[in-house]
């Protein structure tokens, strides 16, 4: 039998963006850790709590990535920590909305968390999920 070596695959979340270094205070903002520059001028990142990283970059002129809709989206999630949880996702949404971020759904209570869906300063989407 032949021995396969184990490899570690790391991950990451690729996020094009118009302005890396603003998205990149953004989600900072939003995930309460401070952005690092990438390998280039137009690369941020920023760790990604389920590990990994979480990069903003500015596509090439030559294969632009145009902004799009779709059925992918961010999740950012908190426990509500014997708090109600539309409270913390209210404030949470609060500092959301004061970094640039606009609201797409309000929260709402499920059986689940309470959660609200919104547009990060881009239009992309993004879920704020409080558990409970």
């Amino acid at each position: 039998m032949h021995e396969q070596k184990s490899r570690v695959v790391a991950g990451s979340i690729v996020l094009a963006s118009d302005d890396p270094a603003a998205l990149a205070q953004f989600y900072g903002a939003l995930l309460g850790v401070e952005p690092q520059p990438g390998v280039s001028g137009t690369h941020w990142r920023l760790p990604w709590p389920a590990g990994g990283w979480l990069e903003l970059y500015a596509p090439s002129r030559t294969r632009p990535q145009p902004r799009q809709q779709g059925r992918l989206a961010l999740c950012l999630q908190r426990q509500a920590d014997g708090q109600d949880a539309v409270a913390v996702l209210n404030a949470w949404i609060t500092t959301a909305l004061t970094v640039g971020a606009s609201l797409a759904v309000p929260p709402r209570q499920e059986p689940f968390g309470a959660e609200a869906w919104l547009l990060d300063p881009e239009g992309n989407r993004l879920l704020l999920l409080v558990l409970p």
